[in-house]
């Protein structure tokens, strides 16, 4: 039996959006093409493979079946191929996709677009949110090529490394009435704070590691992204707690003062994650390798070896 190769990839994209529209736009195709690709899958596989329901598609047993075993003999493919291709940076044309949470698009993003204008000015990086469902992202089919966050219960599919670890740390602004040069354990309990919650498991940590240490907080005003917080203290007598790499751009601000934290609030991790189908295409090892070391460079630390 022939089978086209093209249906492979929109078969995949299918199982991870269960829905037509959706897989549609995530292949930047029309509709109709869509559901034509899926009645010719329909008829090569001799099976419905996806039955309709209230709030999407369910696939039959034969598309569960077929999903580990489609999703490695592309894996496979794509190896072979792109491993016989050389991988020039400065002469490189192509778009990639990646999915940082919201402290790593403002801690390492910055660094990354100024490395790629110097030595790939032709690489284009789109950014797409990561919170905490890799599904969400295209990850797990490839659809996204980077994630970068931390990487909670990844999928057989997915290969993480981890690129370094983390602290925290209190920033106030420089003319508070109460708060000098240290900030202790009964003012940090008795001021208000600014909280950041990002769609990711770090606030749960935070919160986690606050409770471990029996440290209450006075949450005053929560805020979605790490670049309100600057304002928000500028103007009152709010205290924040911050990742340490946010906290030393803050610093820089002459509104703001950085202080440790009254306790010692641990770490956090930060992972790269990447689909399989990804290991060995050049380009994508490239990138990688150049994230790697620019978080060895932001952070002072040694990172893993990319497995």
């Amino acid at each position: 039996m022939k089978y086209d190769l093209n249906l492979l990839p929109v078969f995949l994209t299918l199982m991870e959006e269960r829905n037509v529209t959706r897989a549609a736009e995530r292949l930047g195709i029309t509709q109709p093409a869509m559901s034509n690709a899926l009645n010719r899958l329909r008829d090569t596989m001799r099976d419905p493979l996806f039955v309709r329901e209230r709030y999407g598609m369910k696939p039959t047993q034969i598309a569960l079946e077929l999903e580990p075993v489609v999703a490695a003999a592309l894996t496979s493919i794509d190896e072979i191929v792109l491993g016989q291709h050389s991988f020039d940076p400065a002469q490189a044309e192509r778009l990639f996709t990646i999915a940082p949470n919201g402290y790593v698009e403002f801690v390492l993003m910055p660094a990354l677009v100024s490395q790629l204008r110097e030595r790939a000015p032709g690489i284009k990086i789109r950014l797409t949110p990561f919170g905490n469902d890799l599904t969400e992202t295209g990850a797990m089919s490839g659809g996204a090529d980077i994630v970068l966050g931390r990487i909670n219960d990844p999928p057989d599919n997915m290969v993480v490394q981890h690129l370094m670890d983390e602290g925290l740390a209190c920033v106030v602004r420089t003319d508070h009435p109460d708060v000098r040069d240290a900030i202790s354990r009964e003012q940090y309990e008795r001021l208000k704070h600014v909280n950041v919650l990002p769609p990711g498991r770090m606030r749960a940590g935070l919160f986690q590691a606050l409770g471990q240490q029996g440290l209450r907080r006075e949450v005053a005003v929560s805020v979605t992204h790490f670049l309100a917080v600057p304002e928000m203290i500028a103007v009152t007598d709010y205290c924040a707690t911050l990742p340490s790499l946010i906290c030393k751009r803050l610093a820089n601000d002459a509104r703001l003062k950085v202080l440790q934290a009254p306790v010692d609030l641990g770490t956090f991790p930060v992972e790269m994650a990447w689909h399989v189908r990804h290991r060995n295409d050049p380009a994508h090892r490239w990138l990688r390798s150049l994230i790697s070391d620019l978080t060895k460079e932001l952070n002072g630390t040694p990172t893993t070896l990319e497995q």
